[in-house]
């Protein structure tokens, strides 16, 4: 895998619009675009292999509100797409994998209803990406604004003999402020699973994700980068 297919540019989704939030403050947002159609394209017509699409309305609702935008997407674009943000339900799920996302990050769900998400995962086997937002060390859920009392690599193992895809491991403290990835808690995520690990927070430069780039050999498959290629500290083209 090269380097630039290692970068998976993110879209997020609020109200409408392409945007970013700050340490997953929804009252910290900055507007990047009024249309996440046209933003997805771009990406793709970059370089992008692949595709991270969150439905930031979704994440702190409960249930998807951004389906159309993200239909649009899927129908848009030539590569796979990866989804999350109110995924709590099966026929949240099912609808998504319907209209061609290739993949669901779920999170929420998996703490709250575990018989529900064991059976989401046996029935879309591989389609099924872990969410793992960490915040001060411990699993955050709804939208980052409930800590539980799991660590990422415990809340990691309970599922890890499921046909899940693998993990999307986020520091929300980081997330949106540019200080740099969480290196060393995605190291040992990744060397003490059996399934991909996909990085999230923090990247600031091409730098950060050279250094997660590295971690590939410990089962590290991609990183998700957003406000660093926003705000052309990483130029995808030049990768």
């Amino acid at each position: 895998m090269s380097l630039k297919e290692f970068v998976i540019p993110a879209v997020d989704i609020k109200e409408g619009k392409a945007v970013r939030l700050y340490k997953g403050d929804p009252n910290a947002v900055k507007v990047y675009g009024d249309n996440p159609v046209e933003i997805a394209k771009m990406w793709e017509e970059k370089g992008a292999k692949h595709l991270h699409i969150v439905d930031l309305d979704g994440a702190f609702e409960g249930i998807p509100k951004n389906y159309k935008i993200v239909e649009q997407i899927v129908k848009s674009v030539n590569v796979p797409i990866e989804f999350g943000g109110g995924l709590r339900t099966y026929e949240a799920v099912e609808k998504m994998i319907e209209i061609g996302v290739e993949r669901v990050v779920i999170g929420s769900l998996a703490y709250q209803d575990k018989d529900l998400f064991e059976k989401i995962v046996n029935d879309f086997p591989s389609k099924v990406v872990l969410g793992i937002d960490a915040k001060d060390g411990k699993v955050a859920i709804k939208g980052w604004l409930e800590k539980t009392e799991y660590s990422p690599l415990e809340f990691a193992k309970m599922y890890e003999n499921l046909p899940i895809w693998g993990y999307l491991y986020t520091d929300v403290n980081r997330d949106g402020a540019l200080i740099g990835p969480n290196i060393e808690g995605t190291k040992h995520l990744a060397e003490n699973l059996s399934k991909p690990v996909i990085a999230s927070g923090g990247v600031s430069s091409l730098e950060d994700v050279k250094k997660l780039y590295e971690l590939r050999k410990y089962g590290v498959y991609g990183v998700v980068v957003g406000k660093a290629l926003y705000e052309g500290k990483i130029n995808l083209e030049e990768i």
